[in-house]
């Protein structure tokens, strides 16, 4: 009997994946549209209103994550792989749901299988801090040379012109756009600047590009460049300070994780019957769950915390 509602439990999820590859949806689509078709029965309160006219209102847990993972997909130049990401979202979640019922354990079901739906967002949240960091060094290299070049030609055309080969892309990339439509498109400067302000998710650059549209108006205010800049190489050294501080709790969490992953083959070595009432006995299993979920809440916190600094107004 067991081995046949495991069984039927395989084939609806098999079921589901299919449904979804037919329909080229991915879960968080589906999820986003039975939200906007859900009729609200209880009546917001003013707070809420305001805050979402406003944009105010916090984003909290999975559906933050999401977002975060979307606009690192943006940044980076992938945002077309958000459906691929949702997709092997889905497979490891299946993978997790099967390696409960592989073990006995109904309970880890639904933990396992939303944790490791959610492994493939913390991984670009991981990778996008590096990503990040790297970001933040060729700013801080790129806008101190157009910075000097600014100040010395008076024209940011060009002082972007004289050192766009010794750009590095993705930043190249930007600035060339920028020539092309300053040049080509708009003639209109303010206009052009606004667009390139929008092109970078950081705070220091849009600080920049602010204070060099002030300068097409008054180029007294060229002063107020190198002073921006700065605050990149503040961050560096922040960021660089913050990463050898967190570099041996990260290193003893993962030894913790390993040891804690490694305690049940261990204990099958050591003694089997201690392994049959972990495995196979009610409070065996919810001990198993218990520790499973303290686990991934655990990552899903080291993620949270290992992110980039920056410089906010």
């Amino acid at each position: 009997m067991e081995r046949l509602n495991s069984m039927l439990t395989l084939a609806f999820i098999l079921m589901i994946i299919g449904l979804f590859i037919l329909l080229k949806m991915s879960p968080i689509e589906l999820l986003d549209k039975l939200k906007s078709i859900k009729i609200k029965k209880k009546k917001e309160s003013m707070r809420k209103k305001v805050l979402t006219v406003t944009n105010k209102k916090k984003i909290k847990g999975i559906k933050l994550l999401i977002i975060e993972t979307k606009d690192i997909l943006r940044m980076t130049g992938k945002e077309g792989k958000f459906y691929f990401v949702t997709m092997i979202s889905l497979i490891l979640s299946v993978v997790g749901m099967l390696f409960a019922i592989i073990m006995g354990n109904m309970l880890l079901i639904p933990v396992l299988g939303v944790s490791f739906a959610l492994t493939p967002f913390w991984y670009l949240k991981l990778i996008s801090t590096k990503w990040k960091n790297e970001l933040n060094e060729e700013l801080e290299t790129v806008l101190s040379v157009l910075t000097t070049s600014y100040l010395r030609c008076d024209s940011i055309i060009t002082a972007i012109e004289e050192n766009i080969d010794y750009i590095n892309p993705p930043v190249q990339d930007i600035f060339m756009s920028f020539l092309a439509d300053s040049k080509l498109i708009n003639s209109n400067m303010k206009m052009a600047l606004e667009k390139l302000r929008s092109k970078i998710d950081s705070d220091v650059f849009r600080q920049w590009v602010d204070a060099v549209i002030d300068c097409q108006e008054d180029k007294n205010l060229k002063s107020t460049l190198t002073p921006i800049v700065s605050k990149l190489s503040d961050m560096r050294i922040v960021s660089s300070e913050l990463d050898n501080m967190l570099s041996e709790p990260i290193k003893e969490f993962m030894i913790m994780v390993a040891l804690q992953i490694a305690n049940i083959p261990l204990i099958y070595l050591l003694n089997r019957d201690w392994y049959k009432s972990l495995m196979h006995t009610p409070v065996g299993k919810g001990t198993l769950v218990i520790c499973t979920v303290v686990l991934f809440i655990s990552i899903a916190g080291v993620v949270r915390l290992s992110k980039p600094v920056e410089y906010k107004r």
